[in-house]
């Protein structure tokens, strides 16, 4: 007796079968088919058995791909609830709003998209008039990511509700004025309507992901109950190929996020052409969630493909579908019909046959238009499917043609990406088309009107009261404002009278102080710690049995440490993200946590740390995209600097991250260098984001791994602090200070640098005479914003001075700068220094070396100062030049 089917002796050995007689006698069944009925017949019994088995429960495998048809088919859709007459009419205003903003904005060559809502309309309108809650129900709604090229889909609508004016919609992409609209979902430029940025694709579907995990994170901690908020993203399927679209799949299914529903526009395009011109991207994608636990819905064929798959008897027509690749299904949708009787069902005698009853209207209207996300009946099944699926989240795949409606010059042409208007004739054929009431009149200055019924008209009337039903308007962005009480001073006391003679490194009193915050009756809990997998690294383990680590399932083991005192504990309430090695994902975690304020009136404070390599650099579009969404809460770069992560080498040596922060206008930049810098730097953020009067901003802050003596702080530095720039200390405080006569020379620094430019200081006292000032410069950011606004004021007539300038006012000695990062980055306030000015920094590679050993390397330690001190007063003449030698030759540089 030969093996059964498809099965090696070594596969089966793995698989003890208690009745080999009953495994022979299925086999036997399966080989009676294939030899009687064809292998097709033996291929369709084993999906539907394995279909059957999956909807049974039985633990096997899943099929990762079905047949290309409709999930739901059309004997089993619910009845559509509303008036599809009256929706079709507000969808067709949509349309023509939509493609009249962007052409008349284009003879101000400002562009725009059309070929993307023209696809997409009926995906939006469906749930905009029966699913998507608003925010005046109670709850906080469903959040909306919406995709950005749709925007004028989403314009076009609001002008029909009365939300935006038609002065507007012609400011489309024109914001300088003050009465545009932009470009994209941008919160930060229109707050009142976008809740989420999407445009940088791939980011919408990361955190369309962990807002949706948040959302469960706030309800298992009791904070707020989104039992009734739902989270939709529109993505289409040429976004799908960026890593972050699908990089957090896996969390979805694995924590059952079924409040998560992803729409997927499959119109087969992308920018240039087609998505997967020698594949099917609908079948790719369809294995794709399904291998990562998704409920997938497909939506693919119009109801004027019924009578062909009626008519299928043999399914020919199906195994065609599956076998045609997308860029010739997208020829198919703008050729004849002779053309697709040849080349379609010309491929196979049986499906001659079928075409032959089928007359040219029927061919014509399912391969030119027929698609399931254009019909309203369709698209309502599989959204009414996707909230009743529990325990998974669900994706849809709706297949649409791209530029649907728009004519035959646009629709399914792999340019219709790049093209930005319809000519006048065009746009009388879509009126047509849509059977709208614009006469032709309206077009005798060239120029196509928008089209708007009256604000009491019966579709104007239809829209509001399907919108009051679901709660108000969307999309929308409501802000109730609670701010938060200022934490207990105790908190802060600790780091604020430094720690004696004890040494600890600025990120463990950041921990410290985070952990003290966390004990706050008022506000601890809304503290949300988010960590990519490194918490022991930053010396966080503390927090594990206290706050706990948020795991919607609790524990369910018994974790290896539980017998010590800071053992692994897992928590359906936990307070702690740790996401595992994604920068990416806890980076949306983050932003999840800083715009709750917004998105359900729950402010959290959240504080992501990481390896400050690994954040600017990695994830820089999520922060523009937290500065978009205007987000607060505290970034906290650790293990900071070039030369103070030893060993790492140089993927891991960070001398950069506040060069690329300088450039987020929303980021407040600081490198403290002592304990209490942070405790006043944390206090007063907290204060500026969460006050009386919030400011939309989020705060990066760099602390470093090097255990140092931290010092009680001074007295009267609180405003140096939080503006950039202080002095910490000068020669005259030092036990063996230079003469009064002695050269002098300010040495600022930052971070970790502090402790160089000390040493630096003893240095120049005791072997050259030399009076060296030294400066805490905690923010080279700050301290160049402020330069920037006073420049700013000065073409408004008004006359004020950079603090720095004013810090340094009086100082007749040359400045030397110096940090462990670029020299760029303290060169960014150079220019409102009036006194000389020089900086070392970290230029180049990182190395693995010790920090001695890479700071003598970038030429940075406290010899080096020295050196550079001396050389910038020898050119003042105030010392010999034969010192910068001397120098040189005693401290073996």
């Amino acid at each position: 007796m030969s093996d059964p089917v498809g099965k090696l002796p070594s596969e089966l050995d793995q698989l003890p079968d208690r009745d080999t007689e009953e495994t022979a006698e299925w086999a036997a069944s399966l080989d009676a088919v294939a030899k009687a009925a064809g292998t097709r017949r033996a291929e369709y019994l084993l999906r539907r058995t394995l279909q059957h088995a999956e909807a049974a429960g039985l633990a096997l495998p899943k099929l990762l791909e079905t047949d290309y048809v409709n999930t739901i088919p059309t004997s089993a859709e619910p009845e559509f609830p509303g008036d599809t007459e009256m929706e079709a009419k507000i969808t067709a205003w949509n349309r023509w709003n939509a493609a009249a903003m962007v052409t008349r904005g284009s003879k101000y060559g400002v562009g725009g998209h059309i070929a993307t809502f023209a696809s997409a309309a009926w995906l939006y309108e469906t749930g905009f008039q029966h699913f998507f809650r608003g925010k005046e129900a109670d709850g906080s709604g469903d959040q909306l990511y919406i995709q950005g090229h749709a925007s004028p889909g989403i314009y076009a609508r609001a002008f029909l509700d009365g939300r935006v004016s038609e002065q507007q919609l012609d400011n489309f992409r024109q914001e300088s004025g003050g009465n545009g609209l932009p470009s994209y979902p941008h919160p930060r430029r229109l707050p009142w309507l976008w809740e989420f940025p999407t445009v940088s694709m791939g980011l919408g579907p990361l955190s369309a992901i962990y807002q949706a995990r948040f959302n469960r994170y706030l309800q298992n901690r009791n904070i707020k109950d989104t039992a009734n908020s739902h989270v939709w993203a529109f993505l289409g399927d040429g976004e799908m190929d960026e890593p972050e679209s699908t990089a957090a799949l896996a969390l979805a299914s694995r924590e059952r996020l079924d409040n998560l529903t992803f729409v997927i526009n499959c119109n087969l395009q992308r920018l240039d052409g087609p998505v997967r011109a020698n594949f099917r991207v609908v079948q790719e994608l369809e294995a794709q969630f399904r291998g990562a636990g998704w409920n997938v819905i497909k939506s693919l064929w119009g109801s004027a493909w019924d009578e062909l798959f009626q008519l299928d008897t043999t399914g020919a027509l199906v195994r065609r579908l599956r076998e045609v690749p997308d860029a010739q299904f997208q020829t198919y949708a703008t050729r004849d019909v002779a053309y697709i009787r040849q080349h379609f069902f010309g491929a196979d005698a049986e499906l001659v046959q079928l075409a032959a009853v089928l007359t040219d209207a029927k061919i014509a209207e399912c391969f030119h238009s027929s698609r399931g996300g254009h019909e309203p009946r369709k698209v309502y099944a599989a959204y009414k499917a996707a909230l009743e699926h529990k325990g998974a989240p669900t994706v849809i795949l709706a297949q649409t043609v791209k530029g649907y409606t728009l004519g035959a010059g646009f629709e399914s042409k792999n340019a219709n990406h790049q093209m930005k208007k319809l000519t006048i004739d065009e746009f009388k054929d879509m009126r047509d088309l849509l059977g709208l009431p614009i006469p032709d009149s309206a077009f005798a200055d060239g120029q196509v009107p928008y089209g708007h019924p009256g604000a009491d008209s019966p579709e104007v009337r239809y829209l509001n009261e399907r919108r009051a039903a679901l709660g108000g308007p969307a999309p929308a962005r409501k802000v109730h404002y609670v701010a938060l009480p200022a934490p207990a001073e105790r908190s802060f006391a600790p780091l604020l009278k430094g720690s004696g003679k004890q040494e600890m490194a600025t990120t463990m009193a950041f921990v410290r102080l985070v952990k003290d915050l966390m004990r706050d009756k008022e506000t601890g809990k809304r503290w949300v710690p988010i960590v990519p997998d490194e918490a022991r690294t930053f010396g966080m383990e503390s927090l594990f049995p206290s706050a706990g680590i948020y795991s919607p399932l609790g524990q369910t083991y018994e974790p290896v440490d539980r017998d010590q005192l800071m053992y692994y504990k897992e928590a359906k309430d936990g307070q702690i993200l740790n996401e595992g090695i994604t920068e990416a994902g806890a980076m949306a975690d983050f932003i999840a946590a800083c715009t709750s304020y917004a998105t359900h009136g729950e402010p959290m404070i959240p504080f992501y740390i990481f390896y400050s390599m690994f954040g600017w650099q990695r994830t820089a579009d999520q922060m523009w995209q937290l500065a978009d969404q205007l987000g607060k809460g505290f970034i906290v770069g650790a293990t900071a600097g070039r030369t103070t992560l030893t060993g790492e080498g140089l993927q891991h040596a960070d001398g950069h991250s506040h060069l690329i922060a300088s450039t987020n206008p929303a980021s407040l930049n600081y490198d403290p260098a002592f304990a209490y810098e942070i405790a006043v730097i944390v206090k007063d953020g907290l204060r500026r984001m969460y006050g009386e009067k919030p400011e939309d901003v989020f705060y990066y802050l760099t602390v470093y791994n090097e255990p140092k003596v931290q010092p009680a702080m001074p007295e009267g530095v609180e405003e140096g602090i939080l503006r950039g720039l202080y002095r910490f200390n000068t020669a005259a405080s030092l036990e063996s200070a230079p003469a009064a006569d002695a050269p002098k020379i300010q040495l600022m620094a930052s971070g970790t640098a502090i402790h160089w430019a000390l040493e630096a200081q003893q240095l120049l006292a005791a072997d050259w005479n030399v009076a060296a000032d030294v400066w805490s410069a905690t923010s080279w950011g700050e301290l160049r914003r402020d330069a920037l606004e006073c420049d700013e004021a000065l073409l408004r007539g008004e006359m004020r001075t950079p603090y720095v300038t004013r810090a340094l006012e009086g100082v007749t000695s040359p400045v030397l700068a110096v940090s462990d990062w670029m020299r760029q980055v303290p060169d960014q306030i150079s220019q409102w220094v009036e006194q000389d000015w020089t900086s070392l920094g970290t230029d180049g590679f990182g190395l693995s070396d010790t920090r001695e050993g890479a700071r003598r390397h970038f030429g940075v330690d406290a010899q080096s100062i020295v050196v550079a001190a001396l050389a910038q007063l020898a050119r003042r003449g105030e010392v010999p030049a034969s010192a910068i030698k001397e120098a040189r030759e005693r401290y073996g540089l």
